[in-house]
């Protein structure tokens, strides 16, 4: 005797029915995958300018930190190599970096900070036993810093006294640094890059099982301006823009030539450069941030964009194998 398609259906709807609601073995692990764990280090040492100082004027927590450097440092009590340092709960943890370092500073003592202090040569802190080190720097090699502050504009127009680049207050860093037909930043740039792969190289021969992470700059410099939040014209931000493009370009192949890790924090940072709204922007023009209340030093990270540096290293040590970089 046959059965008829629906009875045959009747009957096999509570199976058809159990297996599909009845998990398979590991199944909802499979679905959810887990984050990797943060790998274990013992003892961590930051290098770096004031990008990896987060260097701040005052906060709600005070003055700068000055248990790793001079108060003229202006190490900022929260920023990205503390946070860092807090969640891989190393041992030992020494924060080397400071405001207008170049790589020069990772060698000798940095002298005539702006209070008359002195900050040891960065690589005095590394060690035979380091086994994390974190890098930021170049920015300050190339004179990004102070053309950035030439390309300010009191007023939202292109110099009407003069096209050959004042600088600060009256903008014009586009005329000023590309005088002659010759672009001064971009030589700068090009000629830091053996400076950093040299200073890279030299962290390994200090800290021979370091874990090393070059960290670029991320990206808060926008290709226009924003009067009154970023008084510049679109000409000059178009310029100083570009020039930080190139500058964290190099950045990533000085890593790679001196062996070290890249964390792109550029790549993941858009959409919170200088012309965001003030709970957005990742850096202030003027010092004063409400992100988290601070007077910190223009054209550089506020609280929030500390907090976005230390995620993007964390990340990268959960996500990469540190065997592709021996």
């Amino acid at each position: 005797m046959t059965t008829r398609p629906l009875a045959l259906l009747g009957l096999l709807a509570p199976l058809v029915g159990a297996l599909l609601v009845a998990p398979s073995a590991g199944s909802s692990q499979a679905t959810v995958p887990q984050e990797r764990r943060l790998p274990a280090f013992t003892e961590y040492v930051a290098l770096g300018d004031s990008w990896t100082a987060d260097v701040v004027l005052v906060d709600r927590y005070g003055l700068p930190d000055t248990t790793h450097a001079p108060i003229d440092c202006a190490q900022s009590r929260v920023n990205y190599p503390k946070i860092v340092a807090e969640a891989l709960d190393v041992q030992v943890f020494r924060d080397a970096s400071c405001g207008s370092a170049t790589t020069k500073d990772f060698r000798h003592p940095q002298e005539d900070l702006p209070l008359g202090g002195t900050n040891p040569p960065q690589f005095d802190r590394l060690s035979p036993t380091t086994d994390l080190v974190s890098v930021g720097i170049g920015g300050n090699d190339a004179g990004i810093a102070g053309a950035g502050l030439d390309c300010l504009n009191v007023i939202p127009a292109a110099n009407p006294v003069s096209d050959s680049g004042p600088g600060l207050p009256f903008g014009g860093c586009k005329a000023k640094y590309t005088a002659g037909g010759e672009d001064q930043l971009a030589q700068r740039i090009r000629a830091s890059e053996i400076k950093l792969v040299k200073a890279l190289r030299q962290i390994h021969r200090r800290a021979p099982q370091a874990r090393i992470l070059v960290m670029d700059y991320l990206d808060v410099v926008p290709d226009h301006g924003c009067y009154p939040t970023l008084p510049a014209t679109d000409e000059d931000m178009a310029y100083i823009s570009a020039k930080f493009r190139q500058l964290n370009r190099m950045v990533h192949r000085a890593a790679r030539r001196g062996g070290a890790e890249v964390v792109n924090t550029y790549r993941q940072s858009a959409g919170h450069d200088l012309c965001q709204a003030p709970q957005v922007r990742w850096a202030e023009t003027y010092g004063p941030s409400v992100n988290d209340p601070a007077v910190g030093v223009p054209a550089h990270p506020n609280a929030a964009g500390a907090r976005a540096q230390a995620a993007y290293l964390l990340q990268h040590l959960r996500d990469t194998d540190p065997d592709v970089f021996r």
